[in-house]
């Protein structure tokens, strides 16, 4: 598995890319900006996961993610932030974003976070995003966005509609479809509706 990091940080970028290394990826590359990011994915293609400083050179919030997306031939692209802002990383999610990784995250949960990337799962630091007083929150933890979607299943709407009526991607939806399907242990979509349904989610 090929992993890029761009992080203009070179303490951080190397510390991460050390952690990364020792857990067996062994392709990891690091760049210090989001052109030079770019320029890698356009000389060798897609790479398997791309880690982007949200705050780094040439980022412009979160265009830096939609432009490294397009580049990266449907990859996964995740940010990486000193801080874990709710706002941000919604708005990370809509705009593609496979994940939003914390930097204060300890070496363990980082390379989780990374495995669960590249399997094609979300990724979000439940503690910041989740809404206290969203239903279910205590018992399967699911984030605000995630429980947007699994009200969506309980409608019978597919991804396209749900991604319509919350201004998201269908790859989006699809992505956190399977991340609060795990969560609640459901085998499918009609099986996430009747937990959601016996559990009073809604």
């Amino acid at each position: 598995m090929r992993i890029l990091l761009a992080d203009d940080h070179d303490l951080v970028r190397e510390t991460i890319a050390a952690f990364l290394k020792a857990e067996g990826f062994d392709a990891t590359r690091v760049v210090g900006s989001l052109q030079d990011a770019l320029a890698v994915i356009e000389a060798e293609g897609p790479i398997d996961l791309v880690l982007l400083d949200y705050s780094m050179p040439g980022m412009n919030g979160l265009e830096g993610v939609v432009s490294a997306l397009k580049a990266n031939g449907g990859k996964p692209v995740a940010i990486l932030s000193g801080f874990a802002s709710r706002e941000v990383a919604e708005a990370a999610m809509r705009s593609g974003a496979a994940g939003f990784v914390p930097k204060t995250l300890g070496s363990r949960a980082m390379i989780a976070a990374v495995q669960a990337m590249l399997k094609g799962d979300v990724f979000l630091p439940y503690g910041e995003l989740t809404d206290p007083g969203s239903p279910g929150e205590g018992r399967f933890n699911l984030s605000r966005r995630e429980h947007d979607v699994l009200r969506g299943i309980c409608e019978g709407k597919s991804n396209k509609e749900i991604a319509r009526d919350h201004d998201l991607q269908e790859v989006t939806v699809k992505l956190h479809v399977k991340t609060l399907s795990r969560k609640l242990g459901a085998k499918n979509r009609t099986h996430a509706a009747m937990i959601a349904r016996d559990f009073s989610l809604l």
